[in-house]
């Protein structure tokens, strides 16, 4: 277990079998969030008898991260990893996508970034491909990242055959892959 992921998984966002990892880590920073809580409540009750002390608030206070870390449990706890693994060569590439947006969540196993194209695969059959387009351009859009293509596919054939004719990704396509890092669970 990689200690300094408690604080922050940001580097390993898009790495294989990012979410089932992930979702360890939330679940300890969560249990010690609480647990520091409930000990900070525990020993002031115990040192003065009641509830009206200045532990009891800081414990309060506490909740609030906690709370916001179960937050966290419950979202990686809806969605698996992918467990193969592609072989894309020279292209940037992630796994285990989650964009979030105040509608839908929209997820996507597998990324690829080459030549102004995103290409995605998703074991979901009902994915809504136009509005993940809108949602992803937007966010790429005010960083003025230009992007040609995105495409989500369902067939991982499909999918497969598609990403082989790729070519090495460039400087703009790293860009493009740190803003979708960026906007993903």
């Amino acid at each position: 277990m990689n200690f300094s992921r408690l604080f922050s998984g940001d580097a390993y966002k898009g790495t294989y079998l990012y979410l089932d990892t992930q979702r360890k880590y939330e679940i300890a920073r969560t249990v010690i969030g609480y647990a520091i809580s409930l000990g900070l409540f525990f020993a002031g009750y115990l040192t003065t008898g009641t509830r009206k002390n200045l532990l009891t608030v800081v414990a309060v206070l506490g909740m609030l991260p906690a709370s916001k870390g179960l937050v966290s449990v419950i979202m990686f706890c809806r969605f698996k990893s992918i467990k193969e693994k592609f072989d894309v060569g020279d292209v940037l590439n992630a796994y285990d996508m989650v964009f979030t947006s105040e509608k839908v969540n929209y997820f996507v196993n597998h990324l690829c970034v080459s030549g102004g194209c995103i290409l995605g695969y998703t074991e979901n059959s009902k994915f809504n491909e136009a509005a993940f387009k809108d949602h992803v351009q937007a966010f790429l859009s005010a960083e003025k990242i230009p992007v040609q293509t995105i495409k989500v596919f369902t067939d991982k054939k499909a999918y497969l055959n598609r990403i082989s004719s790729l070519s090495s990704s460039d400087n703009i396509d790293a860009a493009c892959m740190k803003v979708l890092k960026q906007i993903v669970l």
